[in-house]
């Protein structure tokens, strides 16, 4: 059984290797951030297909990492080009896979054409 740490870390090194496809998410996965709730590990996984460009390729620069039993909070930086974040993230953990995300980020002004999601899996929160 691998630690909530372990999975993080884990999540964090596939984005970085671009292999999305491989990640530890339960089926019943959920996303939660400012522009909506994601449900389904399939959902996911799609929004990600469609979005390719917006999220691979990116830099990751970790700041702060808290873990505690089946929940880790992390401070990190997401950079491509001249597009930069500050995102904080709560990952909860069951059963050896990622089973919900609360993301807290704001992206300043107007978002530009070419970082807007395609539609699709995201809700109104």
């Amino acid at each position: 059984m691998k630690s909530t740490q372990e999975l993080v870390n884990e999540w964090f090194d596939i984005w970085n290797k671009g292999n999305f496809q491989e990640l530890p998410l339960a089926e019943d996965f959920k996303h939660i951030s400012p522009y909506g709730t994601i449900e389904g590990k399939s959902n996911y996984m799609e929004l990600i297909e469609s979005n390719r460009d917006k999220f691979l390729g990116n830099r990751i620069e970790m700041h702060d990492e808290i873990y505690e039993g089946n929940r880790g909070c992390v401070r990190y930086n997401v950079s491509k080009g001249d597009f930069s974040m500050n995102v904080s993230e709560w990952l909860y953990i069951e059963n050896d896979k990622i089973k919900e995300i609360s993301a807290y980020y704001n992206i300043k002004g107007e978002i530009s054409e070419d970082r807007k999601l395609s539609p699709g899996s995201y809700e109104d929160a």
